[in-house]
């Protein structure tokens, strides 16, 4: 039973003190300790402030003071007053647990702040804190501090929020002065004597303001004389608030609130972006929808001027308080990214990173958007899980949107996906939805887009799947109606060469590329030109040294090859290229075409030939921006949901059951691609008015191999007779490129190929009337009714 009461009070204080604070010495009865809560498991590291008063060998008149002051101290809750956590008193010591801070005047003497405009902010932030407080005891409590100094006021360690405390000496306004320690009697205004009165509530505490404001920027005060020097440190704008605050007059000094109301006034001190950014977070919830959102649009620009304390423990916080509980929304998203990239990353997953999932859900266009915009700058900072399971099945639904802005971000986005996405996110998701824009979309800097990502995804892709697609991707966007589709297929191509063997590049590529030689566009032929002189380098220089070619395909089934391996070769510039920039909006519309020459296009079979036409509208290729407004975001958004239905079932049907990706090893001749735009040769006009809707949406159709003659007997081709090579990709160039009128023989080929076609198509329709007669004939006349 005695143990019971003999027994250690201090146990049941959850906090462990640790070693002493130096700074305050005899400006306070208290000494400062860092302590931590038990149990806490982060090493040494303090997250609170225990204040320590030892009773036996301090007065009893002293004891009292404290108790006061902790009495006072747990019934002030204000945001600019040290928080109260917990206390204890035993028969030796008085403890006092508060929020974790240190002496201003230790945060100021080691004051790392270098940029100016921040130091200037967080003086003026700090200064207004303190203000605010009074005003809050002098007009809210009836309360006069009696000691407010730099001693008086401490500094949150984390969000460096100034907090006034020293309440040891507070007492109603209408009170008589009480005599201060001497080290602090410096502080008490001149017309202090005991037993008097102040002349107004707030004239004791607008003097300790005043002597508080002079060494923020001075040091510490040694004599009340010196407030009338050194005041050239003071800024000129709080300079006039300064001189009242400390004038001889009491009656003239005016009240914290005046203070706030005058300093808060255009051009007034505490008139700058960080006072009303902290300031506008503290009422967030009463304001409207359009206010947040202009508020949040200009704070990611104004981060990099606030302190790092600020940012990471102030305004973070808020934001994320707003994002959970108000309206926000994506909003908060560039700055709660900017700050993000300052937390370690325990922090950032557990803070962060749960916002990101939260907002990938939402249907909002304008959310998603933004999102994929500001990708670059958090993928690194998201686990591999993370974005398989819950962001990309989310990102994978911008590659249907029918916003074009959405479509062109969410190509860009796979590449900083694909280095977390697994094997069939990447290999088959990510490539069917590619293979469809990159084939049918009506957008040319889409279909660019689609070619580029592949390109730079390349080295992710597994080495099967990327032999049997790339060759056949960039190819099909060397048929595009548009420059840019063709100029960058090119690159890809040149960019990607490691990853091809030399046979592919004998056989399929470089008569890919020779065509493009002629091409409308003068950049397509100089990208040709250049790419097929690399390519033809290769292939000599094996040729002499065959030993090499073992070197030079040794990416091919490599799992993880890189980019710079390219680099470090003639394809170099192509893989500067290529990494360079994605393409912006151009409105080369795949179905502009010209009417001065008529194309006519061969190989098809005769039962799905069509008549070639030409379009009499001239291309013109202009350059707008991508990035589409959020009115027309919002007017795409209420046509979402009728046109969703559509997309998707058009798709699956389109790119995934006609077209089965699980069976791109079987190349058969039947996969035609009707409707590949031709390519224009220099000096004629554009005449094809196949666009890129026609054209089949699976990559490794095109990778076509020669047929045996027998597998011919129902197809005509330009070269039935007398072609060398077997290349059956000459279905899809211009007569003109490869029959010059002057070889008479190459001529009548063409003259008896043509004969023999509409011979077969005549045959073939009488072959049907006849079996419609005798079908007739068997069913007999048709009885009268």
């Amino acid at each position: 039973m005695w143990s019971f009461f003999s027994r250690d009070p201090t146990k049941d204080f959850p906090y462990e003190i640790g070693e002493p604070v130096a700074g305050l010495e005899d400006k306070s009865l208290w000494t400062l300790h860092w302590a931590k809560r038990k149990g806490r498991t982060t090493g040494d590291v303090a997250d609170v402030s225990v204040f320590v008063f030892e009773l036996k060998t301090n007065g009893e008149a002293q004891a009292e003071i404290v108790r006061a002051a902790v009495k006072r101290l747990k019934t002030l809750r204000h945001p600019s007053i040290l928080t109260y956590l917990d206390s204890l008193e035993t028969d030796q010591m008085l403890y006092l647990a508060t929020e974790r801070v240190e002496p201003l005047h230790t945060r100021l003497r080691n004051n790392n702040i270098v940029d100016e405009k921040q130091k200037e902010f967080y003086l003026s932030w700090g200064i207004f804190q303190i203000t605010r407080a009074l005003s809050f005891l002098n007009n809210d409590g009836n309360l006069r501090h009696n000691n407010v100094n730099l001693w008086s006021v401490f500094v949150n360690v984390e969000s460096g929020e100034w907090k006034l405390s020293g309440v040891e000496y507070t007492t109603a306004v209408n009170a008589v002065y009480s005599q201060l320690p001497p080290a602090l009697r410096i502080y008490q205004p001149l017309e202090a004597k005991e037993n008097s009165k102040p002349p107004t509530k707030c004239s004791t505490d607008a003097w300790g303001l005043g002597c508080l404001i002079w060494e923020a920027f001075n040091g510490p005060l040694n004599s009340s004389s010196e407030l009338k020097t050194k005041t050239n440190q003071i800024p000129k704008h709080l300079a006039a608030v300064f001189r009242e605050l400390t004038s001889s007059n009491p009656e003239g000094r005016p009240n914290p609130a005046d203070v706030i109301a005058r300093c808060r006034s255009n051009g007034g001190y505490f008139k700058n972006d960080l006072v009303d950014a902290l300031l506008f977070l503290e009422e967030i919830q009463m304001k409207e929808k359009g206010e947040k959102g202009r508020f949040f649009s200009q704070l990611a620009g104004q981060l990099e001027n606030f302190p790092d304390g600020v940012g990471r423990y102030k305004i973070l916080p808020q934001l994320l308080a707003a994002f959970e509980f108000g309206d926000a929304g994506s909003a908060v998203l560039p700055p709660l990214l900017q700050l993000g990239r300052k937390l370690p990353d325990a922090e950032y997953q557990q803070r962060v990173v749960p916002c990101v999932v939260k907002l990938f859900a939402s249907n909002d266009r304008a959310t998603r958007l933004r999102l994929l915009q500001h990708l670059e700058r958090y993928v690194n900072n998201l686990q591999p899980s993370t974005v398989n399971e819950a962001i990309f099945p989310q990102v994978a639904r911008g590659f249907l949107d029918t916003n074009v802005a959405v479509r062109e971000y969410t190509i860009k986005s796979v590449v900083h996906l694909a280095p977390k996405l697994d094997y069939n996110n990447l290999n088959v998701e990510v490539l069917r939805h590619l293979a469809r824009l990159q084939s049918k979309d009506e957008q040319g800097h889409i279909r660019t887009n689609a070619t580029v990502c592949l390109g730079r995804i390349a080295q992710h892709l597994h080495p099967q799947i990327r032999q049997k697609v790339l060759i056949g991707a960039f190819v099909r966007g060397t048929r595009d109606p548009s420059a840019s589709a063709r100029s960058t297929s090119i690159l890809a191509l040149a960019a990607t060469q490691q990853y091809f063997l030399l046979q592919e590049v004998a056989n399929r590529i470089l008569p890919a590329l020779c065509p493009l030689a002629t091409d409308v566009d003068k950049g397509v032929r100089e990208n040709a030109f250049r790419t097929i002189r690399g390519f033809l380098s290769k292939l000599e220089r094996v040729s002499e040294d065959p030993g090499l070619r073992e070197s030079m395909e040794a990416d091919v089934n490599t799992a993880t090859p890189s980019l710079s391996n390219a680099a470090a070769t003639w394809a170099g510039w192509a893989v500067t290229a290529m990494t360079a920039k994605f393409y912006r909006s151009q409105s080369d519309t795949p179905k502009s075409s010209n009417s001065h020459v008529s194309r006519i296009l061969l190989s098809k079979p005769a039962s799905l030939e069509q008549a070639s036409s030409s379009q009499s509208s001239a291309s013109t290729t202009t350059t707008t921006s991508s990035a589409t407004s959020m009115t027309s975001l919002d007017h795409d958004q209420d046509q979402d949901a009728q046109n969703t239905a559509n997309t998707n079932s058009d798709y699956e049907w389109e790119c995934w059951e006609a077209d089965n990706w699980g069976d791109m090893e079987q190349q058969s001749s039947a996969n035609v691609n009707f409707g590949t735009p031709v390519t224009k040769p220099f000096g004629t006009t554009s005449s094809s008015t196949a666009g890129p809707k026609g054209s089949d949406p699976q990559w490794a159709s095109l990778e076509e191999e020669p047929e045996e003659e027998s597998q011919q007997a129902s197809k005509i081709s330009v070269y039935e007779e007398g072609v060398q090579d077997g290349w059956e990709d000459s279905e899809f160039q211009p007569l003109e490129a490869f029959v010059p009128p002057e070889q008479s023989d190459a001529n009548s080929k063409l003259k008896e190929a043509r004969r023999n076609r509409e011979e077969r198509k005549l045959a073939r329709q009488r072959q049907m009337e006849a079996k419609r007669a005798a079908k007739a004939r068997d069913t007999g006349p048709a009885k009268m009714i």
